[in-house]
């Protein structure tokens, strides 16, 4: 585990940390227990609800810190009530919660997989319905601890109080949405536990991997970027990518475009280079891989695919340089989609290659639809990742990074990138941070990061996320990137 990623818990790995506490550190379960629902009624308490605090309690563990959250609440002088979802919660549930000033959800623990059936999925329906705020116990009951998947109903939970670390299923989405504030709670496992969880969210030490520039440092030291792509209609992609390129400090960049629209990068980014490919009209084509080759000959990474189109011979253009390009490769938007179907051909390729796809994109690439990949976008990335041979950028608010080893998980919130655009200023920002020299799984961590915070920055100058364009995401780069 990086030490700049904050380890995220699958259920197993949690299972092994609570063995290891209680069977080699001697902590005995009862007093686990005891703390885990000292700290759910702690956080009800906090609430100050008006109205009874009505508690759902499951089978397992959860139940049991449930009952203690219920004796712990009942000494603080709070009504309170709880009901065992499997032995007959009452005839009247809806009423009995309608009545309720907080909900408790201690019905299913990490180690849930599956769709809740019987009396676990009626209650579940019955908490969403009751309109009181909702605290889940350790997890949001229907979620998978271990994926973020849900495979039938979950609770919708306002807060959720998970124990000694947080689990990867309340950071991936579609559990990320269930989840609501993500609280942690210590209740005494000693620390030094013998597990490295493969998962982790990204933290901001990872922005200070990048080396910053020095006297002595050149453009050359800080590394070419080379951005191929753009067509009659969607020349702005490349524009946007390149100048990303630069605000994340690459030393300078290339763009690698179609020879009749040549000009209009001369005469609209003086900072950047251009090489003109003949072959096609208005878009790159099979002949222009030749002079394209050669622009990336020197560079220290690329971009291939921002406006590039769908015209058929770009696609085959794509197909051919992905494979001859000799540089780190960052491919993106129509560069993903020239290899729909056939991710496993870029398994071919030498150099490092990361993918920046979202939902879409990659169902594409994988053949599934994009809510089939939405519903599962944790498998769907580690499929991509293992049939490419790649680093996979799943975009999203929960923006994951996955190679063969590790999964990172972005939980830098920011809605201002939802806008057309900013796929682009991310993929010229992660090869210019492969160009400074981070290894491509820290390259792509450490701009998915940066982006972030570029857009938080964006919405916050021009007064609002729904405001925010691109470009003004490459304005709060310098921010974004500051460690």
């Amino acid at each position: 585990m990086e030490p700049w990623l904050d380890p995220l818990y699958d259920a197993e790995e949690m299972r092994a940390v609570d063995r290891w506490a209680i069977e080699e550190q001697g902590v005995p379960g009862a007093e686990l227990m005891e703390a885990a629902g000292t700290a759910l009624a702690e956080a009800v308490a906090e609430l100050a609800p008006q109205g009874p605090v009505r508690i759902l309690c499951g089978k397992g563990n959860n139940g049991g810190d449930g009952e203690v959250a219920e004796r712990r609440l009942r000494a603080m002088g709070f009504e309170v009530e709880s009901a065992a979802v499997f032995e007959g919660a009452g005839s009247d549930l809806a009423r009995w919660l309608d009545e309720a000033g907080v909900v408790v959800d201690a019905i299913f623990g990490t180690g849930f997989a599956g769709a809740p059936r019987g009396p676990a999925a009626e209650a579940i329906a019955t908490i969403n319905r009751c309109g009181a705020p909702v605290v889940a116990c350790d997890i949001a009951s229907g979620v998978d601890a271990s994926t973020g998947e849900i495979a039938g109903e979950a609770v919708e939970a306002d807060l959720t109080v998970s124990f000694h670390g947080a689990k990867v299923g309340q950071r991936v989405a579609p559990g990320k949405w269930h989840t609501g504030e993500l609280r942690i709670a210590p209740i005494g496992i000693p620390e030094g536990a013998p597990i490295s969880p493969v998962a982790g969210t990204i933290g901001e030490a990872v922005l200070a991997l990048a080396p910053a520039r020095g006297p002595r440092s050149t453009k050359f030291s800080s590394g070419q970027v080379v951005i191929a792509g753009g067509s009659r209609g969607l020349t702005g992609a490349v524009r946007m990518a390149s100048l990303a390129a630069i605000r994340a400090g690459a030393g300078y960049a290339t763009v690698a475009v179609p020879a009749d629209l040549e000009p209009i990068f001369e005469a609209g980014q003086p900072e950047v280079m251009s090489v003109a490919c003949p072959g096609g009209d208005g878009c790159l084509a099979p002949a222009s891989l030749k002079p394209l080759l050669r622009a990336f000959e020197r560079a220290a990474a690329g971009v291939l695919g921002p406006g590039l189109g769908r015209d058929p011979g770009a696609v085959e253009l794509a197909r051919e340089a992905a494979l001859a390009i000799a540089a780190p490769l960052v491919l993106d938007a129509d560069g993903l989609n020239a290899f729909a179907g056939d991710p496993g051909r870029l398994a071919g390729r030498e150099a490092p290659t990361v993918l920046t796809p979202h939902a879409g994109e990659l169902g594409r690439l994988l053949g599934r639809s994009a809510n089939e990949v939405d519903a599962h976008r944790l498998a769907a990335a580690r499929d991509l990742s293992e049939a490419a041979g790649a680093v996979v950028v799943l975009k999203g608010d929960d923006t994951l990074v996955v190679d063969a080893e590790r999964t990172a998980v972005n939980v830098c919130s920011a809605p201002a990138l939802a806008t057309a655009g900013t796929g682009d200023v991310l993929s010229g920002a992660v090869a210019a941070l492969i160009a400074r020299g981070l290894d491509p799984f820290a390259a792509a961590c450490a701009g998915v990061l940066a982006h972030a915070r570029a857009g938080r920055d964006a919405a916050r100058r021009v007064g609002a996320a729904e405001s925010v364009i691109a470009t003004d995401v490459i304005d709060s780069l310098p921010a974004g990137l500051r460690p």
